[in-house]
């Protein structure tokens, strides 16, 4: 995992929002991108979700990001969104 990848966020959101796991620190790091979805659900009030934006370098998030999010997060629901005109990916997790 990348040492100098800035934390996908600092403080809990009590809101729906969008974490960016797209960056060019992200490119070819999967355990980043899952490391720092899990961070972003754990920052998620219940009752809210968050959009997890993935890079495209690491294909459909089914693959490799929901199985991880569902063994390391409680109570969360989570739907694959749609593929960016960037070319990454939107998956939603409701906490």
């Amino acid at each position: 995992m990348s040492d100098t990848a800035d934390p996908v966020t600092d403080h809990v959101h009590h809101n729906s929002w969008s974490a960016d796991l797209e960056g060019p620190e992200h490119a070819d790091d999967r355990e980043l991108v899952v490391s720092q979805a899990v961070e972003a659900v754990e920052r998620t009030a219940s009752g809210h979700h968050v959009n997890l934006v993935t890079h495209e370098n690491h294909g459909h998030p089914e693959s490799y990001l929901f199985e991880a999010l569902e063994a390391r997060v409680d109570s969360v629901e989570i739907e694959y969104v749609e593929r960016c005109g960037c070319g990454g990916y939107v998956t939603r997790v409701h906490v």
